[in-house]
């Protein structure tokens, strides 16, 4: 790790303050592949050492690079830099594990819960069933190499999917469950800020300050519901999009 501090060179600009000149130089370091997503940096105290500058100093351009993402400080451990957001899509219909695949990432899950419920009035109206009807739920936990990214919480049409209890989804997910079974003709999307609660914060691994993505979908065959779906997501961690040819 010293040898990699004896590198940093500061701008020397006298009217740039010196915590931005060592923001400046850490983000080179990243930008030119020398200091890699994952890759832990080093610590304030070799920083200050390094730089001859304020631990102070350090902490500041840390907490900064931390707050834009561009860092992620582990207590206990070290500041590593940041794994950069992964991009889910808003009108494709692609399994989280795919899209962890096409990255070269590793996909893993778990299954917090699978169960059949009795939907009340919220549910039934967004499935589009009679009240009290039941309806097949889920909830998992998506993780890329090891980090936990994705919660997804799930409801099926027992009608629809008549077979979805008995899926082993520590083999699949749900999503290629789903789209194996049925090939969906209209999807409708939703996406929402929100503060995560004590269960989200949880299973996502991050404070409970920080705001989350929440990607409500339903999917119909026909006119039916199949599914409909929160995927919530740690805003730091991940951003949703969309590309498309308008008509």
């Amino acid at each position: 790790m010293n040898s990699r501090l004896v590198t940093i060179k500061l701008s020397g600009d006298k009217g740039t303050p010196v915590y931005q000149q060592i923001k400046d130089a850490i983000r080179a370091k990243m930008q030119s592949g020398e200091w890699q997503a994952g890759k832990m940096i080093p610590s304030e105290n070799q920083l200050a050492d390094s730089l001859n500058a304020s631990r102070m100093t350090i902490n500041r351009s840390l907490r900064e690079l931390t707050a834009e993402g561009l860092l992620k400080r582990v207590h206990g451990l070290g500041t590593f830099v940041a794994e950069p957001p992964r991009h889910a899509h808003l009108v494709k219909l692609v399994s989280i594990s795919d899209e962890i695949k096409q990255q070269g990432k590793q996909h893993s899950s778990q299954l917090l819960s699978v169960e059949t419920v009795i939907s009340d009035a919220e549910l039934s109206e967004r499935m589009q069933l009679a009240e009290k009807t039941p309806v097949y739920k889920v909830v998992l936990v998506h993780s890329q190499d090891s980090v936990p990214i994705q919660i997804e919480i799930r409801y099926v049409n027992p009608e629809l999917v008549p077979d979805f209890l008995e899926v082993d989804f520590t083999e699949t997910t749900p999503a290629e469950h789903l789209i194996k079974s049925i090939r969906p003709d209209e999807l409708e999307h939703i996406v929402q800020a929100i503060m995560p609660s004590t269960f989200i914060a949880e299973h996502l691994d991050i404070p409970a300050t920080e705001p989350c993505l929440k990607l409500r979908r339903r999917t119909f065959k026909g006119q039916r519901v199949v599914t409909a779906v929160d995927l919530v997501y740690p805003s730091s961690r991940y951003d949703l999009g969309a590309r498309y040819a308008p008509s």
